[in-house]
């Protein structure tokens, strides 16, 4: 070895221990790993260290959240997050507790931060969970939470230890499914043995009620074809290169009511508050997410770009097709029964149009369901 090489090889050597130092100075003393399960009994108090802000990170939690109350049905779970909806779209859980509320942008609100880590520090928890496989901000906050058992992903852009360290499955990529993996993994069981649970952020039955009740006066008050079997709702909106315009939309829209000339179109707008598609179609707007998400709830089926809302419709239980112009649909698609990620990146609109008529005629038909609040079959969980 020269005596460079030495000199490198101390010198990373020192600051190998200088981090520690730090690490041990500001969270104490690293967790020590467990090769054994976590306990199935015994576990009562949950903190999920949840940071990104994102409306379809945030609904893509409730899975875990699913998995957290089937384990310990009687344990109370807190949330520290930087979703600004967070409250909204978790209070419908019965398990969750507190929702500690970070800011989006914590740099300009130093006290809202101070707020929300002095509320997670004050509790001691049984396990602290960090589902997020790349976030380095939700393992400092696992860090600094008082937890007898800690949880996350393994992984070169993660760093601090915890009792229980999970590495990344080859198998499983869909951002609702890896915290659920993590967790089954961490108690030792197949991960696939069961089905993973789809977003869900249980509308309750007043909730349902009102959105089927605003969708028939949406209806009523329109140019609605009076004959429809379908009721489909679709989001034109989208961010960054997800995004497509009029131009590409048009031809899409035009196809898919040719192919299906008695499916009722519904524009959701976005929260701008216009309407994208030259108010060709009825449309609804709500700035506010479970009213939404009542009316989503009230299709028969909705289709958009990868968002925010397609996320939203998956958790309001609509049969949600996402279209998927760029290669992330093994991450970021929709999942569970009824629900489809469409493989468009080399498609035009008028095969995208193919495609979703396709998957719409060979979904179960459920006729004329919007056409009074009394004439739709509830769903299982609504009885």
């Amino acid at each position: 070895m020269s005596p460079l090489d030495f000199q490198a090889g101390m010198t990373h050597s020192f600051r190998r221990r200088i981090a520690r130092r730090l690490m041990r100075l500001l969270f104490g003393t690293p967790a020590m790993p467990s090769n054994q399960p976590l306990p199935s009994v015994g576990v009562h108090r949950i903190l999920i260290c949840h940071v990104s802000h994102a409306l379809g990170n945030a609904l893509l939690l409730t899975p875990l959240l699913q998995e957290l109350e089937a384990t310990w049905p009687g344990a109370e779970i807190d949330i520290i997050t930087r979703s600004q909806v967070g409250r909204v779209l978790y209070g419908h859980y019965a398990g969750v507790n507190r929702v500690f509320q970070l800011p989006s942008h914590g740099v300009g609100h130093p006290r809202q931060w101070l707020r929300g880590l002095r509320g997670m520090r004050a509790s001691h928890y049984d396990l602290a969970i960090d589902p997020d496989p790349q976030s380095q901000t939700g393992r400092l906050l696992l860090l600094m939470a008082k937890a007898s058992y800690t949880l996350g992903f393994s992984g070169p852009k993660k760093s601090g230890s915890v009792t229980h360290a999970i590495a990344l499955p080859e198998t499983v990529r869909n951002k609702g499914q890896l915290p659920v993996f993590l967790l089954r993994n961490a108690l030792q069981q197949t991960p696939a043995s069961r089905v993973f649970p789809a977003p869900d952020i249980r509308l309750d039955t007043n909730e349902l009620r009102r959105g089927r009740q605003t969708l028939d006066r949406v209806l009523q008050v329109s140019d609605a074809i009076p004959d429809r079997r379908r009721t489909v709702g679709v989001f034109a909106n989208a961010t960054g290169p997800k995004q497509r315009n009029r131009a590409w939309w048009l031809p899409l829209l035009d196809r898919l009511q040719s192919r299906m000339p008695d499916c009722q179109l519904v524009e959701i707008v976005p929260m701008f508050g216009r309407s994208l598609l030259d108010s060709r179609y009825p449309t609804y707007y709500s700035s506010d997410l479970r009213k939404l998400g009542g009316v989503l709830a009230s299709l028969d089926a909705y289709f958009s770009l990868d968002c925010g809302i397609m996320h939203l419709a998956c958790a309001s239980r609509v049969p949600t097709l996402g279209i998927f112009t760029t290669p992330l649909a093994d991450e970021w698609g929709p999942y569970g029964p009824g629900n489809h990620a469409v493989q468009a990146i080399d498609l035009t609109p008028v095969q995208i149009a193919e495609q979703i008529a396709n998957l719409l005629q060979t979904a179960p038909d459920q006729g004329q369901q919007h056409t009074s609040t009394t004439a739709r079959t509830p769903r299982q969980d609504e009885t």
